[in-house]
C-alpha cells in the first residue's frame, strides 16, 4: 500500500505545479503520409522563435501548449517535404497534418529520428532508431533485409557469431533484451536457427532500440528495449509490395476498407530452398513462414481502435524422423482514446505464445514446450505544457510455463506420457515517467517503476534441507545436485514467491550550444524471467523459467554519460556515450548442468553477479548522396560467481569454491573491440550501392588444457571458463540496386537488388574443435565456419 501511495503523492506534487495565470492554448492533432493516411512516429513540431516543440508519439499524435499568439510553426520529418504554417493561438486548436515524401521511391527515404536537431535538447539517450528504408539498404545473408542484423551494426550491439540467434546489448545476456512487436512479446526473435529475423521488413513501421536510459513505461528486461511498430494500413488505396529473394518471397497487400477510415494489412513471407533438395536426393527439411496482419478503424475523431497480429513457425526435419517445430504467435486489441486535447491515452489486450515441439519417430515420441503470457497495459500520455510533459500507466502480465510435455507418438511407443511440473506467474506494474524542460539549456527526465511479481502455486514443489538445492563437496571441491527431503503438492491456488522492487529512473541534458550537449542517465531495472541456456547462443529448445524460491530476480544499475553534437547544419552527427552496468543475480550453472528435460532446474543453478562497461562512439553523415555511419565500441563484459557461505574481505567464500574459484571470467557475449561501417552511395536515380564492414574481437570460449588415459579413453580437461577466444572476426559485404528507368512509365515499379556476402571469402570461426587424427595419432584443432562468400539476387516490386 505504501507503494501506490508514494505514486498517487508523486502525480500529485506535479499536477499542481503546471498551473499558470497566463493565458495559454493547446494546439494538438495527428500527423501522417498524405498518399497512405499512414501516422508518423517522431515528427517534430517546432516553433523556432520559441525554441520549444514536441514529437508525436508512437500513434502519431502531438499536443503542445503555448501562451496566447501568432508563431511560426514548422513540421519536418527527415525524407518528407517539411510543413511551414502560420498559427494563430488564440483558442484551443486541433489540426491533422499531411506529409509528402520528398521523392517517389521503391525503398522508403531514410528516416533517423536521433539525428534531428530536437534530439540534442531531449533527454533521452542510448537509443537508436533505424528507418526499413536503411535496413532494405543494408546488405546480410541470402539478400534478405533484417532487422536484428541491422541493428547489430549500431554500437554496443553484437551477436554470438555467424548465423547465431539473438543479439547482445552493452554486455548483456540475449536473454536480457526485451522484445516487442506491436507491445506484444516475442520470446524468440530468430528464424532458421538464427539465419532471419521474425520480422518482415515490408510490414514494419518503426524500428527503435534502447540500450540505456531506458523509459519508465518499459521493465521485465535488464540490457535492452527493442521495440518495434507494424504499419497500420493504407485507407486511401490499395496497395502491394513484395520482393522475390534466393532463398524466400514475401507479400504485402494494404487498403482502405471504409476510405479515410479503416483499412487493413496483411503480409506474408516464406522461404523455399528446401523444396530443391529432393534434386540432390536429400530428404531433409528446414524452412519457415510468417503472417503479419493488422486492421484499424476510427471509430471518430477522439477514438481509433487497432487489431493486429504475428504468426510465424519454424520447420526443421530429417528424413520425417526428426521434425522440429518452433514459433511465435501474438495478438494484440488496442484503444485510443483522446481524453482531451492534452491526455493521450492506450489500452491494450496482448496475447503472446512461444511453442517449441519435437516430433522424434524413430525413439516413438512428441515433446512440446512453451511459454505463453497475458497482458493487459493502460497507458496515459499527459501533455501538461510546452515545458512539461507526464508518461503513466499501469500492466499486468500473467504468465504459463510449460517446460516439457513428452507424448509416445504412436501406439508401438515403449515410451510413458510424462508432463514436466508447469510454473505458473504474474508480473504487475504500475509507472510514472516525466520529461520536463527546466530552462532553454536544461531538460530532465526522471520517472519510477514498482513492480511486483509473483510465483503461483504449481502442483509439486520439491523441499531440501537447508533449503539448498545445491550441495557443495568440499573434498572434491565442486557443486552437485542436492537430493530432496520431501516433495509438497502446494496446488495453484496458494502463492509460493514475492518481489516488490521499485525501479527509479534519471536523465538530463545540459545544451552547451544550438548544435552540442553533455547527456547523463542512471536506470535501474528489475528482470523476474531467465533463460535457462548455457550456450553463446540461445537455442530454440532454451526454457524460460520465473523467479522463485530458489531463483532471485535480476537487478541491474546502469549509469551513462555522453556527449552529441551536430556538424554541419546536422549534415554529420557525433554521438560518444560511456557506461557502467552492475547486475545482481544473474544466474549461472554448476558444472556439468543438465538444462534439458530438467523437472528441478534449481539443482544445478547459483545466483552470481556480472558487470560491463564501455565507450561507445557514432559518427554519422546524413545528408548528401553518400550517407552512412561508423561505430565503434570498447567493452568489457564479466561476471562471477562467488561461494554462497560468509565472504572474505576480496569478495570470495572462504567455505566454497565458487565458480572459478569465484573470480570474475569473461561471459560469453565479451568483444573487447567492435567496429562497423556502413555506407550507402546514391549514384543517379538507377543506381545505389551499399556496403558494411564488421571487426569484433573473437568470441571467448575454452580449450583444453590438458589430456588423461583412462580405460584405454583419452579424456581432455579444461582450465577456467572462457579464458579462451575465438580467431577474430571481420567480414566485408556489398549491394548494388538497379531501379530500371522504364519504371517511371509503369504502374507496378520494380528494382533489383545483386549483393555479396563475406566478399573476400574469409573463413570466420564458429567454433575450434579438438580431436584425435585417425591416421596420425595426433591430437588437432578443426575450425568449424558457417559461410564463405554468398552471391544473392531479389526483385522487390510495388504496385
Amino acid at each position: 500500500m505504501k507503494e501506490y501511495l508514494l505514486i498517487i503523492l508523486f502525480c500529485a506534487f506535479l499536477f499542481p505545479s503546471v498551473s499558470c495565470a497566463q493565458q495559454k492554448y493547446t494546439l494538438s492533432g495527428t500527423i501522417s503520409e498524405n498518399q497512405s493516411n499512414e501516422t508518423l512516429i517522431g515528427v517534430t513540431v517546432a516553433f523556432p522563435e520559441l525554441q520549444t516543440g514536441v514529437t508525436t508519439n508512437e500513434y502519431g499524435f502531438y499536443s503542445i501548449t503555448l501562451p496566447e499568439g501568432t508563431y511560426k510553426l514548422r513540421i519536418s520529418y527527415l525524407g518528407f517535404t517539411d510543413i511551414t504554417q502560420e498559427i494563430v493561438l488564440s483558442e484551443n486548436k486541433k489540426i491533422d497534418f499531411f506529409m509528402n515524401e520528398e521523392a517517389e521511391q521503391l525503398d522508403e527515404v531514410i528516416v533517423s529520428e536521433n539525428v534531428e536537431k530536437m534530439d540534442i535538447r531531449k533527454p533521452q539517450m542510448s537509443v537508436n532508431t533505424l528507418s526499413i528504408g536503411t535496413i532494405k539498404k543494408i546488405p546480410v545473408i541470402l539478400g534478405e533485409a533484417d532487422v536484428i542484423k541491422s541493428i547489430l551494426l549500431l554500437p554496443g550491439v553484437t551477436n554470438a557469431g555467424e548465423g547465431a540467434s539473438g543479439f547482445n546489448v552493452r554486455g548483456g545476456a540475449a536473454d536480457q533484451n526485451l522484445i516487442l512487436l506491436d507491445e506484444a512479446i516475442i520470446f524468440n526473435s530468430s528464424h532458421l536457427f538464427g539465419f532471419f529475423s521474425v520480422f518482415n521488413p515490408d510490414a514494419i513501421k518503426d524500428v527503435k532500440l534502447y540500450k540505456g536510459g531506458i523509459p519508465a513505461r518499459y521493465g521485465g528486461r535488464v540490457s535492452s528495449v527493442l521495440d518495434i511498430f507494424q504499419k497500420e494500413g493504407n485507407s486511401k488505396e490499395f496497395k502491394m509490395n513484395g520482393g522475390i529473394g534466393a532463398v524466400a518471397s514475401r507479400l504485402l497487400l494494404e487498403g482502405p476498407i471504409k476510405k479515410d477510415k479503416s483499412a487493413f494489412l496483411i503480409g506474408g513471407r516464406a522461404s523455399y530452398a528446401h523444396l530443391f533438395l529432393p534434386l540432390f536426393d536429400i530428404d531433409n527439411t528446414a524452412y519457415f513462414y510468417d503472417l503479419n496482419t493488422k486492421l484499424n478503424y476510427r471509430l471518430n475523431e477522439k477514438n481509433n481502435i487497432f487489431l493486429s497480429g504475428y504468426f510465424g513457425r519454424d520447420v526443421f526435419g530429417i528424413n520425417d524422423s526428426f521434425v522440429n517445430t518452433y514459433g511465435n504467435a501474438v495478438g494484440n486489441f488496442r484503444w485510443n482514446h483522446l481524453f482531451s486535447d492534452k491526455l493521450f491515452s492506450n489500452l491494450s489486450l496482448i496475447y503472446s505464445d512461444y511453442y517449441y515441439g519435437l516430433k522424434l519417430d524413430f525413439v516413438g515420441f512428441n515433446w512440446n514446450s512453451g511459454i505463453r503470457n497475458f497482458n493487459v497495459k493502460y497507458d496515459l500520455k499527459h501533455y501538461l505544457s510546452d515545458k512539461l510533459q507526464v508518461n503513466y500507466g499501469i500492466n499486468n502480465v500473467y504468465y504459463q510455463f510449460n517446460p516439457g510435455k513428452i507424448e509416445p507418438s504412436n501406439s508401438e511407443s515403449g515410451i510413458v506420457e510424462e508432463q514436466l511440473i508447469q510454473k505458473y506467474a504474474n508480473e504487475f506494474a504500475a509507472y510514472i515517467d516525466v520529461e520536463q524542460r527546466i530552462t532553454d539549456n536544461l531538460s530532465v527526465g526522471y520517472g519510477l517503476r514498482y513492480s511486483h511479481f509473483m510465483r503461483l502455486g504449481q502442483d509439486e514443489l520439491n523441499v531440501y534441507a537447508n533449503n539448498n538445492p545445491v550441495e557443495f563437496d568440499p573434498l572434491l571441491l565442486i557443486y552437485k545436485e542436492a537430493e530432496p527431503i520431501d516433495i509438497i503438492n502446494p496446488g495453484r491456488g496458494t502463492t509460493l514467491s514475492t518481489f516488490g522492487n521499485f525501479e527509479p529512473r534519471a536523465s538530463l541534458s545540459y545544451t552547451m550550444t544550438a548544435t552540442s550537449s553533455v547527456k547523463a542517465s542512471y536506470t535501474r531495472l528489475a528482470q523476474y524471467l531467465h533463460l535457462l541456456s548455457n550456450t553463446s547462443s540461445p537455442t530454440p529448445l532454451d526454457v524460460w523459467t520465473p523467479s522463485g524460491p530458489f531463483i532471485e530476480p535480476q537487478l541491474l544499475d546502469q549509469y551513462a554519460l555522453g556527449y552529441f553534437k551536430n556538424l554541419a547544419d546536422g549534415d554529420y552527427s557525433v554521438e560518444s556515450e560511456v557506461f557502467y552496468k552492475d547486475v545482481q543475480n544473474r544466474i549461472d550453472y554448476i558444472d556439468g548442468a543438465n538444462l534439458i528435460a530438467n523437472n528441478a532446474i534449481e539443482q544445478v543453478i547459483l545466483n552470481g553477479e556480472a558487470r560491463a562497461y564501455g565507450l561507445e562512439l557514432l559518427l554519422r553523415k546524413n545528408e548528401g548522396n553518400l550517407q552512412g555511419w561508423l561505430a565503434y565500441t570498447l567493452s568489457k563484459s564479466e561476471q562471477r560467481t562467488p561461494g554462497r557461505a560468509a565472504v572474505t574481505d576480496n569478495g570470495r567464500s572462504n567455505l566454497e569454491s565458487g565458480i572459478n574459484f569465484g573470480n570474475w571470467y569473461n561471459t560469453p557475449y565479451d568483444k573487447t573491440h567492435d567496429i562497423s561501417v556502413f555506407v550507402s552511395y546514391d549514384l543517379n536515380k538507377k543506381w545505389s550501392f551499399s556496403s558494411n564492414f564488421t571487426y569484433q574481437t573473437g568470441q571467448p570460449t575454452n580449450y583444453p588444457i590438458g589430456q588423461f588415459e583412462f580405460e584405454g579413453l583419452t579424456i581432455p580437461y579444461y582450465g577456467q571458463r572462457n579464458s579462451e577466444r575465438l580467431p577474430d572476426y571481420n567480414r566485408l559485404d556489398l549491394s548494388a540496386t538497379l531501379t530500371p528507368r522504364k519504371n517511371s512509365d509503369r504502374k507496378i515499379k520494380g528494382e533489383w537488388v545483386f549483393s555479396l556476402y563475406n566478399v573476400y571469402n574469409r573463413r570466420n570461426a564458429a567454433s575450434i574443435n579438438f580431436r584425435r587424427n585417425d591416421d596420425t595419432g595426433a591430437n588437432e584443432a578443426v575450425r568449424t565456419s558457417i559461410f564463405g562468400i554468398v552471391p544473392a539476387v531479389t526483385y522487390n516490386f510495388k504496385l
